[in-house]
């Protein structure tokens, strides 16, 4: 691995937690700077793929002190409820800015299978990734 596509891993890394950082500025810079499009794909999502395995887990291990907080509340109630009914379908937005990070805590949070997790918000991230590369012309 080049000192570039560590670059792009650890900058889409830093971009899918709660930091505010930005993997496709750093995706799109490594292409123009003429990474092959293939390395520059695996590397940033890699990156961000382990990124929200991180940020599941910290909402899987606070699931205590949060749960015990939330179920305190009649909205706290019916949010908790929400994230069990509809959780798998919120993943959908997982790739989105701003809203797709946190979306990857709540999924550990209310424990959401880890399986669908990782396919479902791992291939979306690949997939912007790859929507990226087309619309480049790359």
């Amino acid at each position: 691995m080049q000192m570039a596509e560590i670059a792009l891993f650890f900058s889409a890394f830093f971009a899918a937690t709660i930091l505010p950082f930005s993997s496709e500025a750093t995706f799109i810079l490594a292409l123009k700077s003429g990474m092959p499009s293939l390395n520059a794909i695996v590397s940033a999502s890699v990156g961000n793929i382990l990124a929200t395995v991180f940020n599941y887990y910290l909402g899987y291990f606070l699931y205590k002190q949060t749960k015990a907080k939330l179920l305190t509340s009649k909205i706290g109630k019916r949010l908790y409820l929400f994230g069990h009914q509809y959780g798998y379908y919120a993943l959908i937005l997982s790739w989105l800015p701003f809203i797709g990070d946190p979306l990857t805590l709540v999924a550990g949070l209310v424990r959401l299978n880890f399986l669908w997790f990782v396919l479902i918000a791992g291939s979306l991230r690949i997939l912007r990734y790859y929507f990226i590369l087309i619309f480049m012309g790359t």
